[in-house]
């Protein structure tokens, strides 16, 4: 130990500063210590009181008085003057004082939140001689607790929001099924079957723009690549913000490419990318807004430009929109906002393209506009030949023998009666215990089974399935609401040649019937 860095002698080199006894004690405290004389001048510290102040004190240094040449603030920000510390106050009270917390700011400008526990002691004569303090450093657990009750604030905001925003579909759902109980003329059913379809896919899209801020976050969302020309994706996106856009009475305005952008890209997640701009841009524009969208090439890469004359964001903000779950905007007249998750959604997409997404706005009420940036893939004459290809014509579904497992009887009633409508030959069981049995006699081509089932689980009807003889050549499609790469990892150690997240979506799963030839089992024809 270098005595004369701890205190043990006066800075002069002279008498030991401090009781040998209590200095043998001090060294062997698991935190930071020190201990004062009656008049508050340091006789003796440790070395982890060093690395909490940041710097040695002088000893017996009236500069140093009460370590009081450092600065101390209160927890609320407030400054302390050395003389009113609680080294200080145990000196001139005599009284122990336990557990308050202080800051202490260290030459470097950092600071450290401790909490203090002094205890003076007396001479013979009973008088305060001295006191000791001991350090003990809570800013990393402080912080620790602070971002746990920052994250437990926003989990609570994300819930509430969630609920919100899946209240808003489940409303005109519950009107519509009324509507069509009720009767009424043919043009009043289709409007509210229309409305059905209309608010089914913004739950499924809020349900799934949850399952992809998982898979980004665990590094588990994969993209399905392919030459795709950049017109073709924008397209797409202005067909399905084109409501939102009438809605609220914007002039939107497209300066598409004056050549072919081919990219290498998954054209469905670049259309989710590019949705989610222009949404924002009219939801958070007022009514009778503008909003451009221009894309072009520059320096070889394909740049996507959304601005808007909408609300603006505050230079503060540009980057903190692109967090999970932050909503600037919690107005009521904008409560249909969404999870707060979309922007940060669409960067990693981009991202995940080898492209950027930046923001860029002069501020509240001024409008503001997002870039893509992409990178391209040469040839554009192969774009236009890849556009004027004739396509295949669809081949006829064949008919099928399905047998379809779901305890949720209306959810198994509702896909059979999609599958019959198709022109399948269709059986139903409701429960775990009775499909093997259900199987086993109609001996299916198809069988679309449920997970989570009591008594027996969709994944153990699925072994036993693939256990018979006749099982091997049943194609199995676990059609389920657990949705995790690891749910889909399981299903398919089970025996399952596909796995689907409900809802289903009626034409994905036409198309992948399409494909199974009734005397092949197995086997996908396409």
């Amino acid at each position: 130990m270098d005595d004369a860095a701890h205190g043990v002698r006066d800075a002069d080199g002279g008498a030991p500063s401090a009781d040998p006894g209590l200095a043998w004690m001090l060294e062997r405290v698991p935190a930071a210590a020190y201990a004062c004389d009656g008049q508050g001048l340091i006789t003796y510290f440790n070395a982890r009181a060093v690395a909490v102040w940041g710097r040695a004190p002088r000893i017996r240094d009236r500069r140093d008085r009460y370590c009081g040449s450092l600065r101390l603030y209160a927890p609320d920000g407030a400054a302390i003057a050395h003389e009113h510390c609680w080294m200080a106050r145990a000196l001139e009270s005599g009284q122990r004082h336990d557990g308050a917390e202080i800051v202490i700011e260290r030459p470097d400008g950092s600071r450290r939140l401790v909490r203090t526990y002094v205890d003076p002691f007396r001479d013979g004569a009973g008088r305060v001689c001295g006191a000791v303090n001991v350090l003990v450093d809570v800013t990393e657990r402080k912080d620790a607790e602070d971002a746990l009750r920052e994250s437990e604030r926003r989990k609570d905001e994300l819930l509430a929001t969630l609920a919100h925003e899946l209240r808003n579909p489940l409303a005109p759902l519950r009107t519509a099924i009324e509507l069509l109980q009720l009767g009424g003329d043919a043009a009043q059913s289709a409007a509210a079957l229309a409305m059905m379809e209309r608010q089914l896919r913004q739950m499924v899209r809020l349900v799934d723009d949850l399952m992809d801020v998982s898979r980004i976050t665990q590094g588990r969302l994969a993209l399905h690549r392919e030459r795709v020309e950049l017109a073709s994706v924008l397209h797409a996106a202005i067909e399905a913000t084109r409501p939102h856009v009438v809605a609220g009475r914007h002039d939107l305005v497209v300066r598409e490419p004056g050549e072919p952008l081919l990219l290498d890209a998954d054209p469905a997640r670049l259309a989710q990318v590019f949705t989610n701009l222009l949404g924002n841009a009219a939801r958070y524009t007022d009514p009778g807004g503008r909003i451009w969208l221009a894309a072009e090439r520059r320096d070889g890469r394909a740049v996507v430009t959304v601005r808007d004359t909408g609300i603006g964001i505050a230079p503060g903000d540009l980057e903190r929109i692109f967090e999970p779950f932050v909503q600037l905007d919690r107005s009521l007249e904008r409560v249909q906002g969404g999870l707060g998750i979309g922007l940060g959604l669409a960067r990693r997409l981009v991202e995940l393209h080898g492209g950027t997404l930046t923001a860029a706005s002069d501020g509240p009420g001024r409008g503001s506009e997002l870039t893509v940036q992409l990178p391209l893939l040469a040839g554009a004459a192969e774009a236009r030949a890849a556009a004027a290809a004739p396509r295949p014509a669809p081949a006829s579904a064949p008919r099928l023998r399905i047998l379809v497992v779901d305890d949720h009887v209306d959810a198994a009633l509702s896909l059979a009666m999609l599958l019959r409508a198709l022109g399948h030959r269709v059986e139903v069981a409701h429960d775990g215990t009775d499909a093997f049995a259900h199987a086993e006699a109609l001996r299916p081509d198809v069988v679309l089974l449920d997970i989570g089932m009591p008594r027996v689980s969709g994944y153990e009807i699925a072994r036993r399935i693939r256990r018979a003889d006749w099982g091997q050549r049943v194609f199995l499609l676990a059609v389920t609401g657990w949705g995790r790469e690891q749910d889909k990892r399981r299903a398919l150690e089970a025996g399952f040649d596909r796995h689907l997240v409900k809802p289903v979506e009626p034409g994905a799963l036409a198309r992948l019937l399409a494909g199974l030839a009734p005397d092949a089992g197995r086997r996908p024809t396409g």
